[in-house]
């Protein structure tokens, strides 16, 4: 297939693109590379404003489908540039209606979920400006008929565009080079999934899309349903010598909910990355990289 990135520079892009490749699937990768890497191969285009679709490296019209990854992501990185963000997001309405669309959602628009287990049918009431922008956007696309949604958990893992602002990477990096952890609102719970199988969802979508068309699908690992203090308590586990410590004060952050995966789990799909193997990952290469990438903060 002719595949068209946007954000294909970023975290998520740069695993997904070369497992497109490696499929033989011709990929146009579309970045403004803003916060790292400037592209290294012919087939990494920079462009300046993915708002503008002129700058394109193809015309929509050439791309038997679109995943639009470009996004300010992240709750502090909308608060901080609200109108980018906003207008970032608006973008995705350019891609004529006539082309299939893979989405990167979020999970974070469950908002506060309460103890029952959050499927794709429980209300969307997201908590930040971030997680509003995802699924206005995710509302939108539903009414095209001929895209998928992917309410991804909170990512975590090694990648080429590394994030260390994302939760567990954060707690690891503090691990390994601070000795302690801080955690707010330390009983707050998340869902997890690392970013090669978010990869993965893609690819199976793409290979499923007849049967997955239309539909929203949750995403992460079922038995990682745990608390921030849990997280933590994990990651003291895998690097001795961790204290604890909880924060005073509130996470603007105010999440909290289980997630159920068992839709896109029943299309066959299961994550391959366990937490805590991506926690083991993760301690190494804090311990071993010699540059750190911040985030999109």
């Amino acid at each position: 297939m002719n595949i068209l990135v946007t954000g294909a520079g970023g975290y998520l892009g740069s695993i997904l693109c070369p497992a497109l490749e490696s499929l033989r699937h011709l990929v146009f990768r579309a970045d403004n590379y803003r916060w790292g890497d400037r592209p290294k191969t012919l087939s990494d285009i920079f462009i300046p404003d993915v708002r503008d679709p002129t700058t394109l490296p193809w015309p929509y019209e050439k791309a038997d489908l679109v995943l639009p990854l470009a996004f300010i992501v992240g709750a502090p990185a909308c608060e901080r540039y609200p109108q980018e963000a906003k207008s970032v997001a608006r973008a995705v309405r350019d891609i004529p209606p006539g082309i299939p669309i893979i989405y990167p959602c979020t999970n974070s628009g469950y908002g506060v979920g309460g103890q029952a287990e959050c499927d794709e049918t429980s209300p969307l009431e997201p908590v930040s400006l971030y997680g509003r922008l995802k699924v206005e956007c995710e509302n939108w696309l539903m009414e095209r008929g001929n895209a998928i949604s992917l309410r991804l958990a909170t990512l975590f893992g090694v990648s080429d565009r590394m994030r260390d602002d994302l939760l567990v990477n954060d707690f690891v990096r503090q691990a390994v080079h601070d000795h302690h952890i801080v955690l707010y609102e330390p009983d707050f719970r998340r869902n997890f999934l690392h970013v090669k199988d978010a990869a993965a969802a893609f690819l199976h979508c793409i290979q499923n899309y007849d049967a997955m068309r239309g539909q929203v699908f949750n995403v992460g690992l079922s038995d990682a349903n745990i608390s921030k203090r849990q997280l933590a308590e994990m990651i003291a586990e895998e690097v001795p010598g961790t204290e604890i410590f909880i924060g005073k004060g509130h996470d603007p952050d105010r999440r909290d909910y289980l997630v159920s995966n068992k839709k896109i789990e029943n299309m066959g799909f299961q994550p391959g990355h366990s937490l805590r193997d991506g926690v083991k990952e993760l301690a190494f290469y804090y311990r071993t990289a010699k540059r750190f990438v911040r985030g999109n903060v």
